[in-house]
């Protein structure tokens, strides 16, 4: 099973999977945990420190935990996800989680590498439905309030109808199965039982009706497009001079050619080349 968790920074999404984690793997299930973390847009380096986050996880022999730098990639993931994704199963781990950067409604690529999209939610999460908007709630499959816990309980069950009442105006990702809003406390541990038997039952279901065959199979003909572009990008890169891109780079930046127009001349040199 592959799940995608995403939420805004400050929701809970390591407590969470811990939390998470550690029912799986008291079930039997061995779980791989790929956590994004954003990279520094003025020196390039990430934190790196979900590990640190997740200490009683990281010490579970039946789970692994791979932090990732974003490296720019826009949507919440990184470079290398899918390939890493790919490795974790094949080395026999049952569930993959997958932790995205946390920016908020941008955060749909991630869905594209899961079977499962689930979004964490913090009470009182007015800012939140604004912020996250109908980008990535299109896209779960499941939301969960967070930190339903203490003092909080009342906002949370607001927040949930709110939600509810949001997704009522949301086209849903599977019209038969709408999305589903409950309650959680990563805190204390309640809620984690009954999230799980949500995503798992709705997971038997797409995989029974072969639903779910029909998302990998678009998902790896995605993943092949994106690293065709990736490639062709490095190549433009790797050729430099010869294809004109550090001319048309200068000229960009001194405003004598639009972005657009350096483009397609990098575009039509190609073209003369093949």
């Amino acid at each position: 099973m592959r799940i995608g968790i995403s939420g805004t920074p400050g929701v809970g999404k390591s407590t969470f999977i811990e939390a998470l984690g550690g029912h799986l793997t008291s079930q039997g299930e061995r779980v791989a945990v790929l956590a994004i973390d954003p990279s520094s847009q003025r020196t390039g380096g990430s934190i790196l420190g979900d590990r640190t986050r997740m200490t009683t996880l990281s010490r579970d022999p039946n789970a692994f935990i791979r932090s990732t730098p974003s490296s720019g990639v826009l949507g919440g993931v990184g470079a290398q996800t899918f390939a890493t994704r790919l490795l974790c199963e094949a080395a026999g781990y049952t569930v993959v989680l997958i932790e995205t950067v946390g920016v908020g409604q941008s955060e749909t690529t991630v869905s594209e590498l899961t079977d499962l999209f689930l979004l964490l939610v913090a009470p009182s999460g007015g800012d939140d439905l604004q912020g996250i908007k109908r980008g990535v709630m299109e896209m779960a499959d499941l939301i969960a309030i967070n930190k339903a816990d203490g003092p909080n309980v009342q906002a949370a069950t607001i927040t949930q109808n709110d939600y509810r009442s949001a997704l009522s105006l949301v086209r849903p990702k599977w019209p038969d199965h709408p999305t589903d809003v409950l309650l959680c406390s990563a805190q204390e541990r309640s809620g984690i039982a009954e999230a799980w038997d949500a995503l798992a039952t709705r997971w038997s279901t797409l995989d029974q009706s072969g639903r779910l065959a029909n998302v990998r199979q678009d998902q790896a003909v995605r993943a092949f497009h994106r690293d065709v572009t990736g490639g062709v990008m490095k190549l433009v890169a790797d050729l430099g001079e010869q294809t004109g891109v550090e001319q048309l780079e200068a000229d960009v930046r001194a405003g004598h050619v639009s972005p657009l127009g350096a483009a397609f001349r990098v575009v039509d040199s190609f073209a003369d080349r093949l």
